[in-house]
């Protein structure tokens, strides 16, 4: 199909709005007419339970998958000054749930700092790890300092196969991941009884859907524990957004077209009302405000007549916003749904 193809400018991707265009003109159903034929245009969010902050790009890998384009290359870096401003709005919205994500978060120099301080106020954290962050050097006791402050880890592991694991994620990239499992499980996570939760993440190595979730759950406690000697609390799926890197490649080999279609085909409406924008703000390394990640990383802010930075946070109008979509929604609805959290309806549509 005809159209801009996505070119690397040093370590990042074509423009956002190029990305948006390339979804936007393949014909397909809207988003929006597709909720209001199911009765549910339009989509407002609720009480505000997760504040996700992405606290920069910068990370030790480079996957191929990556929503972000995040690596080592990258330099967008959420400041001491703005992660404060988060901090105060934790407290001051009594927002239970503080979701760090990046990039690789740990690799902030501020990460620390913003546990303890969230810590010390007693709310719910989330760090989304890549798990090989914990090995490298200057970050080898960061297990010790999560499991200390009751941190619980979010880590991505895209299969239980080593081939395809590294096929996503770069070579030797499974391996280190069961080392850093190992050292998770001495400490405590994973394990039963223990108060430190451990939840993997899979998402597809190839263009396809998320399996359901608790089968492939079990099939993951049945490989890593036979195999490697590893526990883990919960799985979650989280299915591949037409987005960054893994639209790059879509593009690349002539299939987005076919994904998207995949994508508008499995919508399923009953995914709506778990969506996580719907619950959750996300908050962009400079402080800018998002309805989630994804439409973070495709600069679609919050709807004109809201509050688009956290120095200006106001909760009265934000839990009652009318959340921005785009053709890219399709990959949270479709099949069980998709999010953060992981599957969100049981079964397909």
């Amino acid at each position: 199909m005809a159209g801009l193809t996505l070119v690397r400018s040093g370590s990042k991707l074509a423009r956002p709005e190029s990305q948006r265009w390339e979804i936007e003109s393949l014909g397909l159903p809207h988003f929006r007419d597709t909720l209001t034929a199911t009765g549910q245009w339009p989509l407002r969010a609720g009480k505000i339970e997760i504040l996700q902050v992405n606290l920069g790009k910068l990370c030790n890998q480079t996957c191929a998958h990556c929503h972000v384009d995040a690596g080592p290359d990258r330099r967008e870096i959420m400041s001491m000054n703005t992660l404060r401003l988060c901090l105060d709005v934790l407290c001051e919205a009594q927002i239970p749930v503080l979701d760090l994500t990046g990039g690789a978060p740990e690799m902030n120099p501020h990460f620390r700092w913003a546990v303890e301080q969230a810590a010390n106020l007693g709310k719910r954290i989330i760090d989304r790890s890549n798990l090989t962050i914990l090995l490298s050097p200057g970050f080898q006791d960061l297990p010790q300092f999560l499991a200390r402050h009751q941190v619980e880890i979010t880590a991505s592991l895209p299969c239980y196969l080593e081939e395809n694991t590294d096929l996503q994620r770069g070579n030797g990239v499974f391996q280190k991941s069961i080392q850093a499992l190992r050292i998770l499980n001495e400490l405590g996570y994973g394990q039963e009884s223990s108060p430190l939760n451990l939840t993997l993440v899979f998402n597809p190595t190839s263009n396809s859907l998320p399996p359901r979730q608790e089968k492939l759950e079990e099939d993951y406690r049945e490989a890593l524990w036979g195999r490697y000697g590893v526990v883990f609390n919960k799985l979650i799926t989280i299915t591949n957004m037409p987005i960054s890197r893994f639209l790059s490649g879509l593009i690349e080999k002539g299939q987005h077209q076919e994904y998207m279609q995949k994508l508008v085909e499995n919508y399923n409406p009953a995914t709506v009302k778990g969506l996580m924008c719907r619950n959750t703000l996300s908050v962009g390394w400079d402080g800018a405000l998002y309805d989630c990640d994804f439409n973070q990383m495709l600069d679609l802010p919050l709807a004109p007549d809201q509050s688009r930075h956290i120095s200006e946070f106001m909760r009265e109008t934000l839990e009652r916003r009318q959340i921005v979509t785009g053709q890219h929604c399709y990959g949270c609805t479709a099949g069980s749904g998709s999010g953060c959290q992981g599957a969100i309806a049981n079964g397909r549509p």
